[in-house]
C-alpha cells in the first residue's frame, strides 16, 4: 500500500501571491501533476493541513477542483490557516468528514488504516486536540489493535529546534495525545505538516514525521533567536510505502522534474552506483 502525503499548499485567490512572494497556486498545480506522474500510483493521498492560506471559500473551491483531478481517494485534515466549517462545506460530498463537530475521521483501508485528527485551534497558530478528538483516537485504535495504523494531524506534537515554529506546535493536548499513542503499538507513524520542513523523531513509542511543503519551506535556522522566515527551496512531499515483512518505509519525493534518469552503466564499461 502506498500513501502519498502532501502538506501546506496555502492556496490563495487567483492572482494573489502568498506573503507577496510565493506562487502557491502554481506550486499546488505542480504537486498534483507530480502525483499523477507516480508509478505505481498512490492508493491514497492525505493532505495534512493548510490547504488554504486564509480559509476563504474561493480558496477551498480552487483546491477542491485541483484535488478532484486525482483518480485515487483523497482525504484532508485542517491546518491553522484553514477554517473548519468552510472546509466541511467544500468537501461535504466526499463522505469521510463528519457532518458536525471536529473534523476527525478514520479510513478503514488495509493493510494500513489511517486516522485523521483535527488540531485546528481557530484564532491561534498553535494547535489543540480537544478531549473529544482524543477520545475518538483512543476508541478507534482500540477497535483494531492488530491493524497497522497511521495517525495524521497538522501540528507536530514535539519540539524540533526551529524556535518560532516550536512556539506554534501542538500545545494543548500534546501530553494526552502522546499517552494514547504510546498505549497502542500498532501506530506505525504519526504524520504532520505545519513546519514546512522534513523532520522525524522517535516519539511516544513510534516515529513522528513532519512533511515538507509542496510550496515554500521554512528556513532551516536552529538558533534560538532566528527570524521567522521562509525560503524557496524545492517543493517536496512524502511517500509512505507499506512493505510486508518490513513495515512502513517513507521516501521524500520532489515535486519538480529533475534532469534524468541516467543509467549507471554506459555501454559495456560497467561500473557501480
Amino acid at each position: 500500500m502506498l500513501i502519498a502525503q502532501i502538506s501546506d499548499l496555502h492556496v490563495r485567490p487567483a492572482g494573489v501571491l502568498a506573503y507577496g512572494v510565493s506562487e502557491t497556486n502554481a506550486y499546488a498545480e505542480q504537486a498534483i501533476n507530480a502525483l499523477l506522474r507516480l508509478r505505481p500510483a498512490p492508493d491514497l493521498v492525505i493532505v495534512t493541513g493548510d490547504l488554504t492560506d486564509a480559509g476563504l471559500p474561493t480558496e477551498f473551491a480552487y483546491i477542491a477542483d485541483l484535488l478532484d483531478r486525482l483518480p485515487m481517494p483523497v482525504v484532508c485534515i485542517p491546518g491553522n490557516h484553514d477554517r473548519r466549517e468552510t472546509m466541511r462545506t467544500a468537501f461535504a460530498g466526499k463522505g469521510y468528514l463528519p457532518i458536525d463537530g471536529r473534523l476527525d475521521f478514520v479510513v478503514e483501508t488495509r493493510p494500513v488504516r489511517l486516522i485523521g485528527l483535527d488540531s485546528l485551534w481557530e484564532g491561534h497558530g498553535s494547535g489543540r486536540l480537544e478531549p473529544e478528538s482524543l477520545a475518538f483516537l483512543a476508541e478507534t485504535l482500540a477497535a483494531a489493535p492488530d491493524v497497522p495504523t497511521v495517525v495524521a494531524l497538522h501540528h507536530p506534537p514535539f519540539v524540533c529546534g526551529i524556535a518560532h515554529m516550536d512556539r506554534i506546535r501542538l500545545l494543548d493536548g500534546a501530553e494526552r495525545f502522546a499517552a494514547v499513542v504510546a498505549g497502542h503499538p500498532q501506530v506505525e507513524r504519526v504524520i504532520t505538516g505545519h513546519h514546512h520542513r522534513p523532520v522525524a523523531v522517535r516519539w511516544a513509542g513510534t516515529i513522528c514525521q513532519i512533511a515538507p511543503s509542496v510550496a515554500h519551506q521554512v528556513t532551516l535556522a536552529l538558533a534560538p533567536d532566528a527570524a521567522p522566515d521562509f525560503v524557496l527551496e524545492p517543493p517536496a512531499f512524502l511517500l509512505h510505502n507499506w512493505i510486508e515483512g518490513t513495515g512502513l518505509v517513507t521516501h521524500q519525493a520532489y515535486v519538480q522534474r529533475a534532469p534524468g534518469p541516467f543509467p549507471f552503466f554506459q555501454g559495456k564499461s560497467g561500473g557501480t552506483a
